[in-house]
């Protein structure tokens, strides 16, 4: 079967993220329940989870000067260069909500695989619901959010490893919470009209950073997006190859749920959103996960907003080929609303988990989907280098003739949270010759396209079937 029930998870996984260890990072902090927000270092706020022996391990978040872990509770996150997962904000308290400034690492590799948290420098500014964003020269970009008294946080900070933050003096137009943004290959950065809750009346918009920080971030709003006041918990990714700059909106709420899918390519000279083909099933809460034969795989979400009664929906994937929509199997676990999340794993499966629609109540059911190539006579990688530099050929080995070999290309790991992934994105890596099992394939020269870090390296045959990954270093 398609759908295959795996472990059951101690914890509401709000936020996941995918090590290059190939183990997987849930947490959530008190993970919605006011009543755990200080839990005197028990440990009920995050799990690494190893999916192939299906075992946890609990690492335990830094303490706070009174001894309790900090909240990371609807933090933003992305990956650093070496790997580290970059945690940023989280809760301060609830009803109202307010933000914490608070960062952290965590390591996929000390203990002996088993993880540590590092706390790090702080914002300058409280945030609920951040935006974080890994940068083309390895920073990291934090955006929106509620700051600690529960206002919007409208200025954006940077972090560098050599500097901490530095904030930007002048805000940005009122940006919403969790709002989507996707780095382009000129270096700016996109928000594509999907978010947290409402959109603030702000359109989809470039933003270019500036060179200064008292200087202004220029914006330049992008028209034509269809259904443009139902973004709430939509899907946004950059379709594969990331080379394309092709941005895609999937879904989302408003007054109603859409099934509304529209695309933007940034290689145009005018970049417009344009319609392409609809899913066959409108839903928020959603997830979109890039497979290794280059489609879009679509599950988890409803038909009407945190509705477990309107969650029983069928898995969809989109294939930017042909611009169609393909319905497949429905999971084995409804109820997969808010708070649910999805993630690749190296072995081209997708781990899908949580499910909060109240206080008090999540699903624990952590379930596998194996596409139709797991089942498939896979080309298998003998060896590949461990780390790359940009612009780089690199020599890989297979167990089949390289002839039969169509693409190359890498997959930076997934960390989503609330329908939000900066991460994730599939950048080609061009085949230049070949020989025997043996093929030579070249990395991407701009950091922009391929931000420096780990990335799973996919070799893929000539019906579309990818291999289990491979982990490099680009940087």
């Amino acid at each position: 079967m398609p759908w295959q029930l795996s472990s059951q998870i101690p914890i509401n996984p709000v936020h996941a993220a995918v090590g290059r260890t190939g183990k997987v990072l849930f947490f959530g902090g008190s993970g919605n329940d006011p009543s755990l927000a200080a839990y005197n270092n028990s440990p009920k706020g995050v799990r690494l989870w190893d999916p192939k022996s299906g075992t946890f391990t609990t690492p335990t978040i830094p303490l706070d000067i009174n001894g309790d872990p900090i909240d990371v509770f609807c933090c933003g996150h992305s990956f650093r260069p070496d790997g580290q997962l970059f945690v940023a904000g989280g809760t301060l308290q609830y009803d109202p909500f307010y933000g914490i400034s608070d960062c952290f690492l965590f390591n996929f590799t000390a203990n002996n695989g088993n993880g540590s948290w590092t706390k790090v420098a702080s914002m300058n500014r409280g945030r609920w619901y951040p935006t974080v964003l890994t940068l083309g020269n390895g920073q990291i970009f934090a955006l929106s959010g509620l700051d600690v008294n529960g206002s919007n946080t409208r200025n954006p900070e940077i972090f560098s490893a050599f500097t901490g933050w530095n904030i930007f003096t002048q805000q940005t137009s009122n940006l919403a919470n969790y709002a989507h943004l996707i780095l382009l290959s000129s270096g700016k950065l996109f928000y594509t009209g999907a978010q947290m809750g409402s959109n603030r009346g702000t359109s989809p918009r470039i933003l270019t950073l500036p060179s200064q920080f008292n200087q202004a971030i220029a914006e330049q709003a992008v028209s034509g997006l269809e259904a443009p006041a139902h973004g709430n918990q939509a899907a946004s990714l950059l379709l594969p190859p990331a080379q394309d700059q092709k941005v895609m909106i999937i879904g989302g709420g408003g007054t109603a749920t859409t099934n509304r899918v529209n695309i933007i390519n940034f290689n145009a000279t005018t970049p417009t959103y344009t319609a392409a083909s609809y899913l066959n099933n409108p839903r928020m809460h959603h997830n979109a996960v890039i497979l290794p034969d280059r489609t879009v795989f679509v599950c988890n979400g409803s038909r009407g907003n945190e509705s477990i009664t309107e969650s029983t929906l069928p898995a969809e994937i989109y294939n930017p080929a042909t611009n169609t929509w393909k319905t497949v199997e429905t999971p084995n676990v409804n109820g997969r609303v808010y708070h649910s999340v999805a993630v690749l794993l190296p072995d081209g499966t997708v781990a899908v988990a949580g499910g909060n629609p109240r206080r008090g109540t999540y699903e624990n059911r952590i379930e596998i989907y194996s596409p139709a190539y797991i089942s498939q006579t896979r080309p298998t990688i003998i060896s590949v280098p461990a780390t790359a530099t940009y612009n780089a050929t690199i020599t890989i080995s297979t167990n089949v003739p390289a002839t039969s070999i169509k693409w190359v290309h890498v997959i930076r790991p997934m960390a989503p949270t609330h329908s939000l992934d900066t991460e994730q994105r599939l950048v080609d890596i061009p085949i230049k010759s070949r020989s025997g099992n043996s093929l030579t394939a070249q990395i991407t020269a701009n950091r922009n396209i391929a931000v420096p870090g780990y990335y799973m390296l996919f070799v893929v045959n000539n019906n579309n079937v990818p291999s289990v990954a491979s982990w490099i270093q680009i940087k």
